[in-house]
């Protein structure tokens, strides 16, 4: 796809200017031209969509992503429970966490004395069970029980915002608390969705609060369904003076559940006049020929209602965790 004219925004950095002479063909080439789409997207008024797959939380994101809230450069962000919660082990656990850079070596005996550590493995980097997960889980068992008992109900992220806001957990941070993009979505009022929260360590805490009889009712925790409903009110309100624009990071639910919304307004509510999508890029590293959603090039979202044929388009098949800081840096001038 042809470079696209960038009007006069934020000048590049050293990084982004290393990049634009550089990067000039294939995947390369196309981090660029996505970063430029990007760039004229908001230049013209648009606003973005980031979702987050994977593990970018623990591959510490946060340090060039919580640059690009403050700087109003992302306006929506939907993440996978994992990526919610593991913002916040880093910020309050960071000293304990071990890497591992020989992780493909390990046995599996290896494996079990890690285990028998309480170190959970996420690729090279391990996360301090008793320093992380329980510190947290204390801290959000007294949120739940407490709404709970009141009979009231919040979703997910709120709960997170709460702890954040009490100051609970300051005492124990342990990374710069502007390395944290959950605290700079806070400070700016970006709104977070979370679908499919269980399916996350503090979701299976919750859980397992549940079966104890600590928190009574289930639906203290608000749902996923209940997720659409907003963003299907805030995708309607948003687009009616500006584009919304999405960037996704891997596949899976944090990609597949925010950008269904479009056709679901178009097709189950027949709210025709709703906009498609603005812009579209996805970082992934999956398998077209696969069946996956992941690897499903960005055209065969048009079939779906997702996008227009006129969308700006782009899909840079590399790691998450190279490509991503790369073009955070470009669009923020470093």
């Amino acid at each position: 796809m042809p470079r696209i004219a960038t009007p006069k925004m934020t000048s590049l950095g050293p990084v982004g200017s290393f990049i634009k002479h550089h990067y000039r063909h294939f995947n390369a080439a196309t981090l660029v031209d996505a970063a430029e789409g990007y760039r004229v997207f908001l230049g013209q008024g648009g606003k973005m969509m980031l979702t987050l797959a994977g593990a970018m939380s623990t591959a510490e994101l946060g340090l060039s992503l919580a640059e690009m809230i403050r700087q109003d450069k992302i306006h929506l962000i939907v993440c996978t429970g994992a990526n919610l919660e593991e913002d916040i082990f880093n910020l309050v656990a960071h000293d304990f966490y071990e890497r591992v850079p020989h992780y493909r070596d390990l046995t599996p005996k290896d494996e079990e004395v890690l285990l028998k550590r309480h170190m959970n493995r996420v690729t090279d980097t391990c996360i301090p069970e008793m320093e992380a997960m329980r510190r947290i889980e204390k801290a959000m068992l007294k949120v739940w029980t407490d709404a709970d008992k009141a009979g009231k109900r919040f979703f997910p992220h709120e709960f997170f915002q709460q702890i954040l806001q009490a100051g609970a957990l300051e005492r124990s941070y342990q990374v710069d608390p502007s390395h944290s993009w959950m605290l700079a979505a806070l400070d700016k009022g970006v709104p977070i969705v979370v679908p499919g929260w269980e399916d996350s360590t503090l979701g299976n805490m919750y859980a397992a609060a549940v079966i104890r009889g600590e928190v009574k009712n289930v639906h203290t925790v608000r749902t996923g369904i209940e997720y659409m409903t907003w963003l299907a009110e805030h995708y309607q309100q948003v687009t009616k003076t500006a584009p919304l624009g999405m960037f996704q990071i891997g596949g899976g639910i944090a990609g597949d559940f925010p950008i269904c919304v479009v056709p679901m307004l178009h097709q189950d509510l027949e709210r025709t006049d709703v906009p498609l999508w603005g812009y579209f890029c996805q970082i992934s590293d999956s398998t077209t020929s696969y069946g996956s959603y992941s690897g499903a090039v960005p055209n065969e979202k048009i079939t779906w209602g997702k996008l227009a044929v006129a969308t700006p388009k782009y899909i840079i098949e590399s790691d998450a965790t190279i490509v991503a800081p790369l073009m955070f840096a470009y669009l923020l001038g470093w």
